[in-house]
């Protein structure tokens, strides 16, 4: 069991029959008592709620594990990944990963979110090296306006980047954002 003045971002909880993991918490004092807000993400659905919790109330703290898994691969609809440490294999919808496929190449290593036997999905690095398969090329001309190009990387999602990157370059790109952050210097 967990207080709720322990309540903090990125602790799971369990609260009627349901994993949570807390984003933000907020202790308002009222004339009565004081309660916190909590805005929860549903491990499962994914979805954020908010809830008021008393001050003394408790919560059951939910166990939920992070172990680096190898990504194998993917039919389409369902995703093959590899425990580092056991070599055991397991298979998760495509749903249940859909944000992190953009960001990952067979045979990377990635966190997965398990609770239990269950991965409840997977924490990517804050930036990723990706190779660029194609680009537009670049117009030649003021660039000090910052003028970018789209190009596609090996994972098949597409960034805009700036005029003189070019396909076969490697970049570094944000997976929180989405977007270019600079050119990875090859040899």
């Amino acid at each position: 069991m967990i207080g709720t003045s322990d309540l903090k971002k990125g602790v799971s909880v369990e609260v009627d029959g349901t994993l949570y993991q807390i984003v933000e918490v907020q202790h308002v004092k009222t004339k009565k008592s004081a309660v916190y807000r909590v805005k929860m993400r549903d491990l499962r659905g994914g979805h954020i709620i908010e809830r008021s919790f008393n001050n003394n109330e408790k919560l059951a703290a939910a166990r939920v594990e992070r172990r680096p898994v190898q990504y194998l691969y993917g039919d389409g609809e369902r995703f093959t990944f590899m425990n580092a440490a056991t070599y055991e294999q397991m298979e998760v919808d495509r749903s249940l990963i859909a944000d992190a496929l953009p960001f990952m190449k067979e045979g990377d290593t990635v966190q997965a979110v398990l609770y239990g036997d269950e991965m409840l999905g997977l924490e990517l690095p804050a930036a990723v090296e990706l190779r660029i398969t194609g680009a537009e090329p670049g117009v030649k001309g003021d660039t000090a306006t910052g003028a970018t190009k789209a190009a596609t990387l090996e994972t098949g999602h597409v960034v805009a980047v700036p005029l003189f990157i070019n396909a076969g370059d490697t970049i570094k790109v944000s997976t929180s954002t989405g977007g270019y952050i600079e050119r990875v210097a090859t040899g």
